[in-house]
C-alpha cells in the first residue's frame, strides 16, 4: 500500500487537548495518459489499477470499443528526486492508430457538458442501448450492496479519504471493486476491468458507488451498457434526467433498509411494486 497511502505529521485537537502525531493519507498524483506517444490528458488519481483506469477512460471517450483495440500499455520512464520510477506516465498503443485530440487540462469530476447538449452528446455516443426494463434484482439484495462495497474498501479503512465503485451480479456477488481519490476514476477503473475481462456490454451487472450519483457517473454506466446504478448518496437533477432518457435504473440514498428509486423501478423487485402510488 506504499504508493497508495502516505504518512504526514498533524496536530489533533480534542476536548483533552492537542496531540502531535502522524496520520495516514490517501495519495493523489497525476497520471498522464498518452496514446501512440501523443499526450491525451492528465488525470489526478490515486495510484493503483492504472491499466484498468486507462482502459475505462479510453472506452468512455470512445477511443476504444474492446480490449483488443489496445496492443500494449506501458509506463514511461520518469523518476522522482530519489531516482525511483514515478509510474505517472502511461502510453497506450492502439491496434489501429486513430487521430486523438489532446486535452490541454486536468481531467476532473467537473469536466463535461451541461444541460441538453450533454444529453445529446451521450445519445450520439452510446454504443449499447439499454434493454427494456425488466425484473433484475431483489430490493433486499440491492440494499445490501453498499455494505458489501464498504467491506472491500481497505484503503478507506486506513485513510477515510477515498471513493469506491464496484460491479456486482444480480445475486449480490462482487466482481470488482476499485478505490480512488476521484469517484469518476473509481468508476473508470471498474469499467476498465470489465473491458479487459470482455464483460462489456455489462447488461447483467449493477454498478454501486460510495458517494453521490453525478451526470458523469450515469454517463459512464450508460456507455458501458450497465442497466442499474446504485449510489449511497443523492443524484443530481441532470443525472436523473439522463437515466430516465437512457433507460437506466437509478437508485440513491441506498442505506440500510431504505432507498430512493428515481428512474425505471421495474428492474428492482419489491413486495409493493404492484401497489406503489404517488405520495
Amino acid at each position: 500500500m506504499s504508493r497508495v497511502t502516505a504518512r504526514r505529521r498533524m496536530q489533533r485537537v480534542s476536548s483533552t487537548g492537542l496531540v502531535q502525531r502522524p496520520d495516514t493519507l490517501a495519495v493523489e498524483e497525476p497520471l498522464e495518459i498518452r496514446v501512440d506517444g501523443a499526450s491525451l490528458t492528465i488525470t489526478m488519481r490515486t495510484p493503483g489499477s492504472d491499466i484498468d483506469l486507462v482502459h475505462g477512460f479510453l472506452f468512455a471517450e470512445g477511443i476504444i470499443d474492446a480490449v483488443d483495440d489496445i496492443l500494449a500499455a506501458r509506463y514511461c520512464a520518469g523518476t522522482d528526486d530519489e531516482g525511483r520510477n514515478t509510474y505517472n506516465v502511461l502510453d497506450v498503443t492502439l491496434r489501429t492508430p486513430a487521430p486523438v485530440k489532446a486535452r490541454n487540462f486536468l481531467t476532473t469530476s467537473a469536466c463535461g457538458l451541461c444541460g441538453k447538449s450533454a444529453l445529446d452528446e451521450v445519445r450520439t455516443r452510446t454504443r449499447f442501448p439499454l434493454p427494456t426494463p425488466a425484473a433484475m434484482i431483489g430490493v433486499e439484495v440491492l440494499a445490501g450492496l453498499p455494505d458489501a462495497l464498504r467491506a472491500e474498501q481497505s484503503v478507506f479503512d486506513a485513510t477515510g479519504g477515498l471513493h469506491a465503485a464496484g460491479l456486482f451480479t444480480a445475486d449480490g456477488s462482487v466482481l470488482a471493486v476499485r478505490e480512488d481519490i476521484g469517484r469518476h476514476n473509481a468508476v473508470d477503473k471498474v469499467v476498465g476491468w470489465a473491458v479487459r475481462e470482455a464483460r462489456i456490454p455489462a447488461g447483467d451487472l449493477v454498478l454501486v458507488v460510495s458517494g453521490r450519483a453525478s451526470f458523469e457517473l450515469v454517463q459512464k454506466a450508460v456507455m458501458s451498457g450497465i442497466p442499474l446504478l446504485a449510489a449511497v448518496s443523492a443524484p443530481s437533477s441532470l443525472a436523473v434526467d439522463l437515466a430516465a432518457e437512457s433507460g437506466l435504473t437509478l437508485a440513491g440514498f441506498v442505506r440500510g433498509e431504505t432507498m430512493n428509486i428515481y428512474t425505471h423501478p421495474d428492474r428492482i423487485i419489491t413486495d409493493s411494486s404492484a401497489h406503489s402510488r404517488p405520495a
